[in-house]
């Protein structure tokens, strides 16, 4: 049932990343590695935040730096020409201040929400460091930026701080291209047409070992310096060695981290494939079928994944049925908000993801640590798993509405049922059997106080 979608060399359209197919997938060798990996994918919801200085500008995050992204990326820039706003964009860490952010008050409300892991971009393709670096001053706790003062300035060391605290894995995005670094974009070959180096690595193996050597430093300081980390979760595909010989040897620096400071550490180099894939990650889509490897939908609760001033958010319906769309497919969700310049999350974000949480509050039991099993999903009925249990979520419209009748489809349908329960009031369901389907008899006020969905949940 695999949804046949391959990707070469890191295609990307518009900035979205496709996946790699389910078939080509190379389960991790190392044990440990394996172990965490199962562990990780019980999760199923992460807080996936994208941040940095750009943010002051309220457009695309990295992107229109790119010429060769511009006819998409570059639309909202219409207060001055483009080469201005580049320089505009890349002093933004000059002005960068968000004296409102509270590492405390983001991880307490994560886990409110029900998340269970943080994905924060630690840096994107603009090259700038939300950590403390020694290999570059374009980063937040230099003195050029006026953040560098605070207590927390190191965004990313706080926020793994307190994400821990609140007992939350930590997945660190993290961008391969540096389209700040001299040796990813070297200025003596002028502009980059493309999101790819301005040069031959043929021609200039010397600037692409010095680009080798500045990614192998970040990434062990990412992996050193904060503790246990869960995932390395690295965006930008085409950095891999069949796109103009542009190969970080992530194999030398992986093997470096798990013989030292991370032995069960998880990889997902996105849409490379091969042994460092070891999580599929469609972004802003969700595979027609289950997928039967460990996947992660990366996708908003606005629009877009940058913050936009104008950005519309989902509801909490919307989210509780993405949700269980990912979940019952055998995925993890990561949900993805932007902090504002000022280092508050936006109002109306928190409001649906709140109830989110208190959907998830109730109905906890059917979503985390769940397996697939068929027959997945059917109308308007999503299915998840534990053991002998089987757990039916019926979606709701507008307005809680349930049949006078359910039929239910189980994978084994000769088993002998013990019983059949709301989950959200712990109250028996009438059932009977026919046709190897589980019939629900169900009065109309069993949807009173129902919201988004309603979970039976179904022992054998």
């Amino acid at each position: 049932m695999e949804k046949k979608t391959i990707v070469k060399n890191g295609i990307v359209k518009n900035g979205i990343h496709g996946y790699s197919a389910a078939e080509t997938y190379i389960a991790p060798k190392e044990p440990a590695v394996k172990e965490h990996l199962e562990w990780f994918m019980g999760l199923k919801l992460g807080l996936m935040m994208h941040w940095a200085p750009g943010c002051q500008m309220g457009t695309y995050e990295s992107w229109p730096l790119s010429d060769g992204d511009g006819s998409w990326s570059q639309k909202d820039v219409d207060w001055t020409d483009i080469e201005t706003f580049k320089q505009e964009y890349i002093d933004c860490n000059k002005t960068f201040n968000p004296v409102k952010f509270r590492p405390d008050r983001m991880a307490e409300f994560a886990k409110e929400c029900g998340f269970k892991y943080l994905l924060f971009t630690t840096k994107h393709h603009d090259g700038f460091c939300m950590f403390d670096t020694k290999t570059t001053d374009y980063k937040i706790t230099d003195p050029s930026c006026p953040f560098s003062s605070h207590p927390d300035s190191d965004i990313t060391g706080a926020l793994y701080r307190e994400f821990k605290k609140q007992g939350l894995a930590i997945s660190v995005y993290f961008s391969k291209p540096d389209w700040h670094s001299d040796a990813y974009w070297h200025k003596a070959f002028g502009t980059a047409p493309t999101r790819n180096i301005n040069y031959s690595v043929t021609d200039h193996p010397e600037l692409w070992e010095e680009f080798v050597n500045y990614t192998h430093a970040q990434l062990r300081e990412l992996t050193s310096n904060y503790g246990k980390v869960d995932v390395l979760w690295l965006d930008g595909g085409w950095v891999n060695a069949g796109n103009e010989g542009q190969d970080i040897r992530l194999n030398e620096i992986v093997k470096e981290i798990r013989g030292t400071t991370q032995p069960h550490l998880i990889v997902c180099d996105r849409t490379v494939g091969g042994e460092y894939e070891n999580i599929i990650t469609p972004e802003k889509e969700i595979p027609d079928a289950p997928l039967f490897v460990p996947w992660e939908t990366c996708t908003t609760v606005g629009e877009k994944f940058s913050f936009h001033y104008t950005d519309c958010f989902k509801s909490g319906r919307q989210l509780v049925h993405l949700l269980l769309d990912v979940v019952s497919k055998g995925g993890n969700l990561a949900l993805n908000v932007a902090p504002q310049p000022d280092g508050l999350l936006p109002a109306p974000a928190l409001s649906s993801l709140r109830d989110m949480g208190k959907w998830l509050a109730v109905h906890k039991e059917g979503i985390y640590e769940t397996e697939i099993t068929a027959p997945y999903y059917e109308n308007r009925v999503k299915y998840t798993a534990k053991k002998d249990t089987v757990y039916a979520f019926y979606l709701y419209e507008e307005t809680a509405s349930l049949p006078s009748k359910l039929f239910l489809h189980l994978p084994e349908p000769q088993k002998q049922i013990a019983s059949v329960t709301l989950m959200r009031t712990g109250e028996p369901v009438d059932y009977t059997t026919e046709f190897g389907a589980l019939i629900l008899h169900l009065p109309p006020e069993s949807a009173a106080g129902g919201e988004y969905a309603d979970c039976f949940v179904i022992r054998s």
